[in-house]
C-alpha cells in the first residue's frame, strides 16, 4: 500500500521535511509493509527551496544583499535549466538585523542578485516564490540589480527602499540584463492585492513589516510614484493588476520589467517537484501544517495537495497543529479526515516543542485505521 506524505511547515516548530519524517515514521512502526513517499511541499514562502531540494534540485550557495544590505549566505535550487529562488531567505522577515524592521529602507535587490547568479549557472527558468517579505519597495531594488536603472531628481542612483521612490525620476530600462527576455520567470503568490489603495501593498502588508501609519502613508505614496513613471516608460498600467502587490511589490515589478507570470504558489510547486506522479498507486495522501484555519482555504499547500489528490481520485488526511475549520469547510476543501496535535497535547508550548513526537504517534494513529 502506497501512502504519500506531503505536508508543509508547521512554522516555528518544524520544517515541511521534519514533518514528513515524523510522520512517516510513526506509519512504519504499525505498518512496515507500507511504501511511504515523503515529499515535502511548499506554497511559495518559507521552505520552498528546501521542498525543491527534497524532490531532487541541486542546491547552488551564493552571497546577496540582505534586506536593509548587509550581505547574506542564500541558497537556490537547480535542475537542467531551471532555478527555485526564494525571496524570504534572501530579504525576509527572518533576515532582518537584530536593529529590526526597517519598513521605508528594506529593500529587494539581492533577489535580483540571486536571479543574475541564477542566470549565471545556466537558469532559463526561475521559479520565484516571494511568500515572507521584508520588504515594501514595489520590487524596484530587484529590478535595480538586473540593471534597470532608477535616479533621482540629480541624476544620483535611486537609493534603496520603499520610501526612496518617492524621490524617483527617471528610469532607464536599456541595462537590464539581455538574458531575462530569454528567461521564463514564474512567481509563485497566492496574494491578489494589488500595488496601490487600501488594499495595496503598503496599506495591508506593511504594518506587518514593521509600518507605522505614517509609514503606510509615505509608502503608498512612493509606490504610485513608481507606477506612475513606469506607465511612462513601459506603457503598462499594472498598479490594479491583482497581485501586484505581492511582497511589498514584488510583484508588480516582475510583471512590469521581467515579463512575468503570477501562478498559485502551492499549485506551481506541487508540478515542480512532480507530485502528480507521486500519486500513482496511492491508496492516501498525508498533508498538513501549523495550524489549519480560514487562511489555509485561501490557497496553502494543504489545499493545494487535496485539490491535485482529488483529481486522481484519492482520499486525503490533513495534519495540524489546531484545526480551526469546521468539519464542512474540511470536506468541502477535500480533507477525508483532520487530525489534531491539540487533541494530544492542548498546551500549544508544549505542542510545539514535542511536535516531532506528535506526529509521529498521529502517523501511527493513521497507519493503524488503513485497511
Amino acid at each position: 500500500m502506497r501512502v504519500v506524505v506531503a505536508p508543509d511547515k508547521f512554522k516555528g516548530s518544524a520544517t515541511a521535511q521534519e514533518v514528513a519524517a515524523a510522520l512517516a515514521a510513526g506509519l512504519r512502526a504499525v505498518r512496515p509493509d507500507l511504501d511511504i513517499a515523503e515529499l515535502p511541499v511548499a506554497d511559495g514562502g518559507d521552505g520552498t527551496v528546501a521542498a525543491a531540494l527534497a524532490a531532487g534540485f541541486v542546491p547552488v550557495g551564493t552571497t546577496a544583499e540582505g534586506p536593509t544590505g548587509e550581505p547574506v549566505r542564500t541558497t537556490f535550487g537547480l535542475r537542467d535549466s531551471t532555478a527555485v529562488i526564494e525571496l524570504a531567505d534572501v530579504c525576509g522577515l527572518g533576515r532582518l538585523p537584530e536593529s529590526g524592521p526597517a519598513p521605508l529602507r528594506a529593500s529587494t535587490y539581492g533577489v535580483g542578485q540571486v536571479m543574475a547568479a541564477a542566470l549565471d549557472a545556466g537558469a532559463r527558468t526561475i521559479v520565484l516564490g516571494i511568500g515572507g517579505s521584508a520588504t515594501t519597495d514595489g520590487g524596484a531594488g530587484m529590478a535595480q540589480a538586473l540593471g534597470v536603472g532608477l535616479t533621482d531628481g540629480h541624476g544620483h542612483d535611486l537609493a534603496r527602499g520603499g520610501a526612496a521612490l518617492g524621490r524617483l525620476a527617471a528610469i532607464d530600462r536599456r541595462g537590464l540584463d539581455p538574458r531575462i527576455a530569454a528567461t521564463r520567470l514564474l512567481v509563485a503568490s497566492d496574494v491578489n492585492n494589488p500595488l496601490l489603495g487600501p488594499s495595496g501593498a503598503a496599506a495591508v502588508f506593511g504594518p506587518q513589516k514593521g509600518a507605522s501609519p505614517d509609514d503606510v502613508a509615505v509608502l503608498d505614496r512612493a509606490l504610485a510614484r513608481w507606477a506612475a513613471l513606469t506607465r511612462s516608460v513601459t506603457g503598462l498600467d499594472l498598479s490594479s493588476t491583482p497581485g501586484a502587490g505581492a511582497a511589498g511589490g514584488t510583484g508588480f515589478a516582475a510583471l512590469a520589467y521581467l515579463g512575468a507570470q503570477l501562478v498559485p504558489g502551492a499549485e506551481l510547486m506541487l508540478d515542480l517537484i512532480g507530485f502528480d506522479g507521486a500519486l500513482a498507486g496511492a491508496v492516501l495522501v498525508i498533508t498538513g501544517e501549523g495550524s489549519l484555519d480560514r487562511q489555509t482555504l485561501g490557497g496553502k499547500a494543504p489545499v493545494g495537495v487535496a485539490r491535485a489528490a482529488g483529481r486522481r481520485g484519492v482520499p486525503v488526511a490533513v495534519v495540524a497543529g489546531r484545526v480551526e475549520l469546521s468539519p464542512a469547510e474540511l470536506a468541502s476543501s477535500g480533507f477525508a479526515a483532520a487530525y489534531s496535535l491539540a487533541d494530544i497535547e492542548p498546551d500549544p508550548a508544549a505542542s510545539m516543542a514535542r511536535a516531532g513526537e506528535l506526529l509521529a504517534a498521529i502517523g501511527g494513529l493513521i497507519a493503524a485505521q488503513l485497511t
